[in-house]
Order: C-alpha cells, then structure tokens, then sequence
C-alpha cells in the first residue's frame, strides 16, 4: 500500500522535476540565443540628394524602429572599392581594390585569394557558427571566366545566389549555389529586386532553427539601367532633381575636372537628369516592398525582436551638382555620404545619431553583434553596436575617417571630344567628362564637437587641395584650402598621411579634432615632405 502511494508520488516529483528544468533550458536558450542579422545593400542610394524620400515603408520599418546615422560615409565613392570595404572592413589601400575592373582587382584571383577568405561572413560562418546567406550584386566582375566563373562561390556563404557582374534587373544570370540560372524579361518572374525578396523568403521559411544566421540582400536599385517594375512606371511623373544652390553652377575653385563641367548645362542635359531621377526613384518602390516582406516575414515567424536589420548603400549619387550630369566617384557629400539605419535588439526606436561612421565599420559592428573578437581581425573599422546600444558618448568616438578614390581615363582621345585629349572617361555627348586619371585622390572627412571638416588633396601634378567647412558651407560651394589657418592645413596634410598609410588600430587613432590628438611636426613624413612644400607654396 505504501510502495503504492509512493509511485504516483514520484512519478510526479520526477515530472514536475522535467518540466523544471525544460522551463529553466527553454528559458535560459531565448536569453541568450545569439542575434540574426540582416543586411541591405542597395546600390547607388543617396541621401544627400533626396533618395530616402520614397522608401515610407523602409523608413518606418527600420529607421523608427531604430537609429539614422546622418553621417555615415564611404571608404571610396565606387561600386567596387567600396564593396570591398564592407566585406573586408578595410579601407582601399589595404584591400587594394581600386576601381569596378580585373585589373583593377574587382573580384579577381588576386582578391580571392588575399581577401575573400578574411571578410565578415566568412568569419561569422567558419568561428561564429551562423548560417549564412548571399543574394544580389557581389562584386562588379564575380562570374568573370578570368575569375572562376559563376561556379566560384566565395567563401563564406552557405546559401548563394550571386548575379553575374553588374546591376540589371532583366536579362541577367545567377549564380545559385555555383550553378548557371538564367533569367528574361517577363515580370512575374524575373524582376530582379523581386526574385532577391523572393529567394530571402525562401531563406526565411527553411533555413536552420537551431543556428542564428546572417543575410546579406544586394539590390540592384537604383543603379542604371533604371528600370522600375510596370505597375511603378508611371511614379513621380512630375518631379525633378532637387535644385540645391550647388546644382548647375561652376565649381570655379575645384579640381579641374569638376570645372570643365559646362555651365549652365544644356535643356536637353537637364531634362535627361530629370527623367534619370525620376527613373531612379520608381526602381526604389520595388525595395520599399522588398523590405517590408523581409520584416513582415521576420515578425510572422517571431524572429524580429532578435533579428538586426541594417539598411544603406554603396556609394551616392549625383544629377545636375556642380553641373555634372549623372555619376558618383566624386569627392563631395553628394557621392560619399549614404543612408544608414540599423534596428535591432537594445536599440531604441527613432533615435538619430551624428556620430561618425563609415562602411569599414560594418564588418566590426556585424562581428560584435555575433560575438566575435574583432581584435582578432587585421580590420580599418570599429564596431558602432556601443553608439546604437546608448553605451558611447561622442567625447570617446572617433572624429574622422579615410575616403580614397583612383581616378581612370581613356589612353587615347574619344573620337567626339577630340579637345579634351586622353585620360579623360565616362563622358557625356556634350564633352562633360565624369573621371579621368588624375581625378585620384584621398580626403579627410572630420565630424567632431568643433569641427565639420572635409580636406582633400589630388595625386596630381600641382597636389591641388579642396577644403571646406561642411558646417558653414554644406553645400561644399566654396573652397577655403588658401584661406584656412596654416596650422591647420600641415595638420591635417599630416593626419591624412597617416591615415593612408594606417592599417587595423592605427586607422583609429585621435585625429586632428580629437582632445587626444598630438601633433608633432617632427615626425612628418620625410618621404612626403615635399607634398607639403608644395601646399605652403600653393597657400602662399
């Protein structure tokens, strides 16, 4: 009788006992489940120019969900240079990815072989344990034959879906997993921004409960060709490219590139930069959608509130500034400033921030969220998940980053602007060139408590020199680089040697508006000292 009424007893010790410990595993496993990530990559977004104002969805979504940056920048104004340093965190003379060919490193087997092993998602897959996904534009020449094909599929990604060179949205190849996937011009399955949100989807729905994993969606808006989805075509019909005091003028004090632009530009040159606006505006409604199946797709399956979702772009854009028609690669906020909003777990909604960051940062940050010591990294960037947690104060951030840019140029003369001579390329039927080889140059971008600065100097014959005082001037109109004070010139002469020659932690030492910062003049650079002879001559 006893062992009887013992049983039941212990069979219900033993059951409350289980549940016990199910509820502490369960408990303990939900808070300290290691956090999704998601990041979206458009390409050719501005901010400086208006290009969030179609994106409500995204806005709404990610921006008030979380924090904007407004100062958020590029190591490079290029597609793939700046690619490069998302992936690899580094600033382009580590990476040494210069411009959007081979031979100018974009995705070649010099870069798959230094590089591609090393970027953030091969560390978060191979020493994280996340699950990873890839869909979108990689690198500008990834399925070149010269550089493995569409079989090659980079290290790092478990689940890839790579397109073949540049942005299109019809008629185009995929790579899926390293096999051939051809596409047409039939809307309904075809779009490119909608088959990246689709295979996303896809992603969502079967990927691994029991890891986190990292997404990473490349859209080609609103990269040219410009083409919007049909039920989008008929969009903004009546707006046109924003008339800041910085579009159609002369840059009478820039580099010379910027001032053989012809001013005023033609009626037929503004109205084909109007349409272009408006083009690239209607392609971004598609990643309006795209973003808000993700988040809903996220909130259904109850992964949102551990899931960061980072949003920017590339590189800026421009139509009509300083009268030069339609391009990027340019030193001014238009081409180097982009939009940057993160949501995510501890971060509060609808928070601005002006701190300083740049897209070297990304990896740093991305590694942090995972729990991967970026000290372990030879990474440029630093981690910005303190500044979005609330646990920075902007007196212990940093004050500057590196932009850098390699010009390129034709070696003979175009047939149709035979005055302009060679060196000179991507021009205009109206002789208005965007780049050349001496449009190479490297700026220090500074944003501190005393100073909103922007010093550059060209790798050109005369070392010419912009500088402007972003505050003042935000629409970079006026040079001062012969009216600054000369101290701060050698200074920042000599903070922008350092920077090009810094790699890993001395990227991030105090500059020249930072309360750590220590300038001493003896320890220029004897091998760059006749840069700076040159500028005192210049000033003079």
């Amino acid at each position: 009788m006893g062992l009887n009424r013992l049983f039941p007893m212990t069979l219900l010790n033993c059951l409350l006992i289980c549940v016990t410990l199910w509820s502490t595993q369960e408990v303990f496993a939900k808070s300290s489940r290691r956090p999704n990530i998601v990041l979206i990559l458009t390409d050719d977004l501005d901010i400086a120019i208006g290009g969030l104002s179609p994106l409500v969805k995204t806005k709404k979504l990610i921006g008030d969900a979380g924090i904007s940056f407004t100062n958020a920048f590029v190591a490079s104004p290029l597609c793939c240079p700046s690619r490069a340093s998302i992936l690899t965190g580094k600033y382009p003379h580590n990476h040494h990815v210069i411009n959007n060919t081979l031979e100018g490193n974009c995705s070649s087997k010099v870069w798959q072989k230094s590089e591609e092993a090393h970027t953030f998602p091969a560390l978060l897959k191979t020493y994280a344990g996340y699950q990873t996904f890839f869909a979108g534009k990689y690198l500008n020449q990834y399925g070149h034959s010269e550089a493995g094909g569409l079989e090659h599929i980079p290290p790092g990604w478990n689940y890839w879906v790579g397109l073949e060179k540049n942005s299109k949205y019809y008629n185009y190849t995929l790579s899926v997993n390293g096999k051939p996937e051809q596409h047409g011009a039939d809307y309904s399955k075809d779009y490119l921004t909608d088959v990246l949100a689709n295979r996303s989807l896809d992603f969502l729905q079967y990927k691994s409960s029991y890891q986190p994993f990292f997404m990473m969606v490349s859209i080609p808006a609103p990269h040219s060709p410009w083409t919007p989805a049909p039920q989008y075509q008929n969009s903004f019909n009546t707006t046109k490219a924003p008339r800041h005091p910085n579009f159609n003028v002369h840059g009478k004090d820039k580099h010379w590139l910027i001032r053989q632009a012809k001013t005023p530009m033609t009626n037929s040159s503004v109205q084909f930069l109007d349409e272009a606006f408006r083009k690239r505006w209607r392609t971004l409604l598609s990643v309006d959608d795209l973003v808000e199946k993700i988040v809903k797709s996220l909130e259904v399956r109850a992964e949102l509130d551990n899931t960061y979702i980072f949003f920017t772009s590339d590189n800026g854009y421009h139509t009509g500034q300083f009268s030069l028609p339609l391009d990027k690669r340019q030193l001014y906020e238009f081409d180097i400033k982009v939009p940057l909003m993160v949501r995510g777990p501890n971060i509060k909604p609808n928070q601005t921030s002006q701190m300083l960051v740049a897209n070297v940062d990304l990896g740093p940050t991305v590694l942090d969220i995972a729990g991967y010591n970026v000290n372990k990294t030879q990474m440029d960037g630093m981690s910005f998940l303190p500044v979005m947690e609330g646990k920075l104060n902007s007196s212990s951030w940093r004050t500057d980053i590196l932009v850098e840019y390699e010009g390129e140029g034709s070696t003979v003369s175009d047939p149709a602007c035979p005055l302009l001579g060679p060196g000179v390329s991507e021009c205009f039927p109206d002789c208005v060139c965007e780049d050349s080889y001496n449009n190479t140059y490297a700026c220090v971008r500074t944003v501190g408590h005393s100073a909103n600065l922007q010093y550059c100097e060209f790798d050109d014959n005369e070392v010419f020199v912009e500088v402007y005082n972003v505050t003042a001037d935000p629409y970079q109109l006026t040079n001062i680089a012969k009216t600054i004070d000369q101290e701060v010139l050698e200074k920042m002469n000599h903070r922008l040697m350092m920077l090009q020659s810094c790699s890993g932690q001395s990227c991030r030492t105090p500059g020249v508006y930072d309360a750590r910062y220590k300038f001493d003049p003896r320890q220029m650079f004897p091998s760059h000292s006749w840069r700076l002879n040159r500028l005192r001559q210049k000033m003079k």
